[in-house]
């Protein structure tokens, strides 16, 4: 009896790769090989940032937060400090969005922070 080749699974194994290295630059999108190395290791980076994506958006947000509150006389750990004795529950992210966009209703929070604070 002839021996069976694993041609069919193969073949979508190899494929499944190549689609995951379409435009990949060079033999990284045109060799199997190479194209393996390259899917794994974007597969690690890919892994890896999804993490690390949570903290640089929490360290720009903390960023901006910082920014418009020494604009509003106070520091970042005053400010969140006073939200928090004032029982303000708002996240980083919203706060982040209106020291961007709405300065005039951050420095209403501020103004809550600051006599909260005191």
């Amino acid at each position: 009896m002839p021996r069976a080749k694993t041609v069919v699974p193969g073949l979508a194994r190899r494929k499944k790769v190549m689609r995951r290295a379409r435009g990949f630059v060079g033999g990284r999108s045109r060799l199997y090989q190479s194209a393996v190395e390259a899917v794994l290791r974007a597969g690690r980076y890919a892994y890896r940032d999804r993490r690390v994506k949570k903290r640089d958006f929490r360290r720009l947000w903390i960023a901006r937060i910082n920014a418009a509150a020494r604009l509003n006389g106070l520091n970042y750990s005053t400010f969140m400090n006073g939200l928090k004795r004032a029982q303000v529950e708002i996240d980083r992210k919203l706060l982040a969005d209106l020291a961007v966009h709405d300065a005039q209703a951050f420095a209403r929070i501020a103004e809550v922070a600051r006599t909260a604070g005191d």
